[in-house]
């Protein structure tokens, strides 16, 4: 009996270790990098493959001749994706935890575990004077980039996001979802109210991105489609080219100050949900091209920091026994997240922040420190 109740009370520390790990400390988090030196950046660019693992750059990498552009990176870490409330995160948390430095529930945008509104870097940097956009293959009111600018309970609340989309200081963005600012329940036309606010808004119906002429004095969106846009396989292949547009309207707009960009390969995760490799590859090429822009233009700039990285792994997706170059033969253990450690890989100053192995919401705290902006943002 005595062996039997031991083996309860250990069990019952273990079971509570592990709920604490998935509890956030008080802000701010430290983040244990205090002693490394770096020239800091005048610009981050933000890369979030949606769903991208190790597999997936690796699938990627041998579908394109054995070569990707993201291996350009010398600095490479590790972060840890899960969320307050699950050791599996979806991309609401993990956007989240990216934009706002917190950890909180699956679904979450821009909010704490008690449903507050909490800064996001794209606010945090705005104040400075820097300007801000956003560049995805979803659509803009979707969980990884509403998190950068939108505070809402629940990542389906899209007419709520989408509102806070054109009362946010987002400056640029590029992405799908017009149906959500269009023909709403609460009657507002939101293409009108920004447009009166000083946006400059067009979309694929419109014109093809390609042939869009962007005014650089005032603010700039694009509607992709009027919901989700295509696959890559399917024709879409604005993501590199609204990347270079992206980086040219901010480096010009932001001057002295600065600009933060993040783009997003929203539908890598898309393929891994279909389990379906040839949908994820094609992805990851295209991501990946937007990757080599952004690096292109940070080896050139010199001021610039890119960090490339997933919100989590989605499809347990393996390269199975029998896969040759350029011929992947795959596995698939999930049509759903899972809760694999996400590699992080940077370039550019402060690039020697991201080494190591960390939390997800570092990932914030470092750009922040990059930026020297702690002192301003800190209590």
């Amino acid at each position: 009996m005595k062996r039997i109740l031991l083996f309860l009370v250990v069990l019952g520390l273990f079971s509570a270790c592990g709920q604490r790990q998935l509890v956030e400390p008080e802000l701010p988090r430290p983040v244990p990098d205090d002693s490394i030196s770096f020239n800091p950046p005048k610009n981050i660019i933000l890369l979030i493959g949606d769903g991208m693992g190790i597999a997936q750059i690796t699938a990627g990498m041998y579908s394109n001749g054995n070569q990707l552009n993201l291996e350009r990176c010398k600095y490479i870490g590790l972060h840890i994706p899960y969320s307050s409330d699950n050791l599996v995160t979806d991309s609401a948390a993990g956007a989240t935890a990216f934009a706002c430095g917190i950890k909180t529930y699956n679904g979450a945008i821009g909010v704490d575990p008690s449903k507050k509104a909490v800064p996001n870097i794209v606010e945090q940097v705005s104040a400075m004077g820097m300007e801000t956009g956003l560049v995805v293959t979803s659509t803009i009111t979707h969980a990884t980039p509403a998190a950068f600018y939108a505070h809402q309970p629940r990542r389906d609340m899209y007419e709520a996001i989408a509102a806070d989309l054109a009362a946010s200081e987002i400056d640029f963005f590029v992405g799908g979802g017009t149906t959500d600012f269009v023909g709403r329940q609460d009657g507002r036309n939101l293409i009108d109210e920004m447009r009166n606010n000083g946006f400059f808004l067009t979309d694929s119906a419109t014109v093809s991105f390609d042939k869009v002429q962007i005014p650089f004095d005032k603010k700039f969106g694009y509607f992709s489609s009027p919901n989700a846009p295509v696959k890559a396989s399917e024709g879409r292949d604005y993501l590199p080219l609204a990347t270079q547009k992206a980086i040219q309207y901010l480096k010009r707009n932001g001057g002295k100050k600065g600009f933060f960009l993040m783009v997003e390969g929203s539908q890598i995760d898309w393929g891994g949900h279909a389990n379906d490799s040839d949908y994820i590859v094609s992805e990851m090429l295209d991501f990946d091209k937007a990757v080599g822009a952004a690096l292109d233009f940070a080896e050139e700039d010199g001021n610039t920091l890119v960090i490339i990285t997933a919100d989590h792994e989605t499809g347990g997706y393996s390269i199975l026994p029998g896969s040759e170059m350029n011929k992947i033969r795959p596995g698939f253990t999930t049509d759903s997240h899972t809760a694999s450690l996400i590699p992080v890989f940077a370039f550019g100053p402060g690039q020697e922040l991201f080494t190591g192995v960390y939390e997800n919401t570092a990932i914030y705290h470092k750009m922040v420190r990059a930026l020297s902006l702690s002192k301003k943002l800190q209590p």
